[in-house]
């Protein structure tokens, strides 16, 4: 399993507050694209080499 970058417990509870269950893979789905989020934030500074804090404008 890859790591987890997301905080499994506070998803679920979202889910189930929802009145809905989290499918198998729903939270390695998850984990993957805020991996996906936080790579693509630290592209998008490396070619701004004024800065090197991400702030949410870069989302």
């Amino acid at each position: 399993m890859a790591d987890t970058f997301v905080v499994v417990s506070k998803i679920k509870k979202i889910v189930k507050e929802a009145g809905y269950r989290t499918g198998a893979d729903y939270i390695d789905g998850l984990s993957k694209k805020v991996e996906e989020m936080v790579r693509n934030s630290v592209t998008k500074v490396q070619t701004d080499q004024s800065r090197k804090t991400l702030g949410a404008e870069d989302l």
